[in-house]
């Protein structure tokens, strides 16, 4: 049977398309894809993300088991302050990218990928010979996006927090909508200026918030918005999606993963191997492109040939761009053609379609 958020009944009641995804009965779209995708880049979106998963760790060597398991270095972090990051097997293949939050010393949150909750805690469980206590808090902690350029002036009606303080990949503890305990943080997967909030939902109703918030964005066009927009701008900006972009089968120096991978702050999971492949120079790269012809949109999978006809790489992710109307996405592609304006060419409907490598993001990041 598959799971629900706090949500659901809201869902329901606006008319959302519901699908299985990690899981869960999410809504991948209510009214449109392009209506909801147009309101977070022109004015503000909401979204239920309460699926992902949340994992707290706790005890003196809580920053040790951090470090051990993610490639970024979480020993920059401070209280308040959040960092993208990923988890390697030791052969260096990806098990999951996630946030990683610093919510006080020997105090931290990671948030994991919905589809992957069980692995990944049982992943981190047992590599866990720290003094360190893991646990998982998905099942109880909701998690809103609000999305948008309006999304500052949306959610400013309902707090005393100054969220023009708050910075990028910054976090603070606040109230919303009479309700305490919120963790208001500026963190996104579309682009736009935004928050994420998270709140235990025994503590805090998660109806009487979403419908705040959709009450204090309606002078703004809010919208609800499903899993379709969020792979749509998710993917106009170049942001990797688990099981598409990034697997088990990748690593992160060839998934444009490099400039968060600290093969200098000391051992962790899949270090040998990183340095290994950084010696030896990798064979392929995750870059973007686009495609001219209109009727030619990429899919997952899809076959890439470099002029003479030779199989060079294959497509991660591709959709006509709702922003710019033309096509767009991302693949792996053979090392000598990762260059930006190189010509590759997508085989899509047994006809090769030429494509122009676009370094990511393909719309301009606010």
């Amino acid at each position: 049977m598959l799971k629900r958020t706090p949500f659901y009944n809201l869902h329901e009641q606006a008319g959302a398309k519901l699908i299985d995804f990690g899981g869960f009965e999410m809504p991948v779209q209510y009214d449109s894809i392009r209506k909801e995708h147009k309101a977070v880049r022109n004015g503000v979106g909401m979204f239920d993300v309460s699926h992902m998963g949340e994992f707290y760790v706790t005890g003196d060597e809580a920053l040790d088991l951090v470090q051990h398991v993610t490639i970024n270095d979480a020993s920059k972090l401070k209280p308040g302050k959040a960092q993208y990051s990923a988890m390697c097997y030791e052969d260096g293949g990806i098990v999951d990218d996630l946030l990683v939050y610093m919510l006080d010393e020997n105090e931290y949150i990671l948030v994991v990928n919905a589809s992957n909750i069980g692995k990944d805690f049982e992943w981190i469980d047992q590599n866990n010979s720290f003094d360190a206590e893991l646990t998982d808090l998905s099942g109880d902690t909701c998690l809103l996006a609000v999305q948008g350029p309006k999304a500052v002036e949306t959610l400013q009606k309902l707090t005393d927090t100054d969220l023009s303080t708050i910075k990028f990949y910054t976090f603070e503890l606040g109230s919303l909508a009479g309700f305490d305990d919120i963790t208001i943080s500026a963190t996104g997967y579309t682009g736009e200026k935004g928050f994420e909030l998270y709140f235990n939902k025994d503590h805090v109703d998660p109806e009487a918030i979403w419908k705040a918030i959709m009450e204090a964005g309606a002078e703004f066009g809010i919208e609800p918005c499903g899993l379709g927009a969020r792979d749509t701008l998710r993917l106009e900006m170049g942001f990797a999606l688990y099981g598409n972009d990034i697997t088990k089968e990748t690593h992160p120096l060839e998934a444009r993963m490099g400039w968060l991978t600290k093969l200098d702050k000391g051992a962790f999971i899949g270090r040998d191997a990183l340095m290994e492949a950084k010696d030896e120079g990798i064979s392929r790269q995750l870059v973007g492109f686009t495609i001219e012809e209109k009727r030619s949109i990429p899919r997952s999978g899809y076959t890439i040939f470099d002029s003479e006809d030779n199989e060079i790489g294959f497509v991660t992710s591709g959709s006509r761009s709702i922003t710019l109307g033309d096509n767009i996405g991302m693949g792996y592609v053979s090392k000598e053609f990762t260059k930006d304006g190189s010509k590759i060419f997508v085989e899509i409907r047994n006809k090769k379609a030429e494509a122009t490598v676009h370094k990511p993001p393909f719309v301009e990041k606010k």
